[in-house]
């Protein structure tokens, strides 16, 4: 996905809004987990994102997404976003990011998903890669869960007005 970036897409420095790269991500991530899944997906999480260089009024911004791994329900998709300054002809990696991405029917309900088969060595690395970090996303949630209900767990104070 290839977008050129406008004034109304940053912020008074004129650099692209973090929010809006996110949004740009979630699209290109989403189209990954739509093609291989042949149905619609949903964003489960965005459980990494390196927000690496600004990205300025007229830049053209490359983003590119890949399948990592697909699980039963659930997908992993890498997204990797450049700056191509159309002017000069050189390009800039500046975010990365990992997406969850779950098919569900018309109704939302979670459906399987086909399998993928990695081949290349670089596949496979990606494909470890993403187990690795689908273990480390359910080891993280089992903590949230088992701090929610221990009964020391506090909730947070709400916060107070700045004066």
């Amino acid at each position: 996905m290839t977008e050129l970036i406008l004034p109304n897409d940053t912020n008074t420095l004129g650099n692209l809004l973090g929010g809006r790269l996110m949004h740009f991500i979630d699209l290109v991530g989403a189209m990954a987990a739509y093609r291989h899944s042949r149905t619609h997906v949903v964003t489960a999480s965005m459980d990494h994102i390196d927000f690496i260089a600004p990205v300025h009024v007229g830049d053209l911004l490359i983003l590119k997404s890949l399948l990592n791994r697909a699980f039963n329900t659930s997908m992993e998709v890498g997204v990797k976003v450049w700056v191509e300054n159309t002017i000069v002809g050189t390009h800039r990696h500046v975010a990365s990011a990992y997406l969850t991405f779950v098919a569900v029917d018309s109704q939302g309900r979670s459906v399987p998903v086909p399998k993928l088969l990695p081949e290349t060595e670089e596949e496979i690395r990606r494909y470890e890669d993403a187990g690795r970090r689908r273990e480390n996303r359910q080891r993280e949630h089992e903590r949230r869960m088992a701090s929610k209900s221990s009964p020391n767990h506090q909730t947070t104070p709400p916060l107070t007005q700045a004066k």
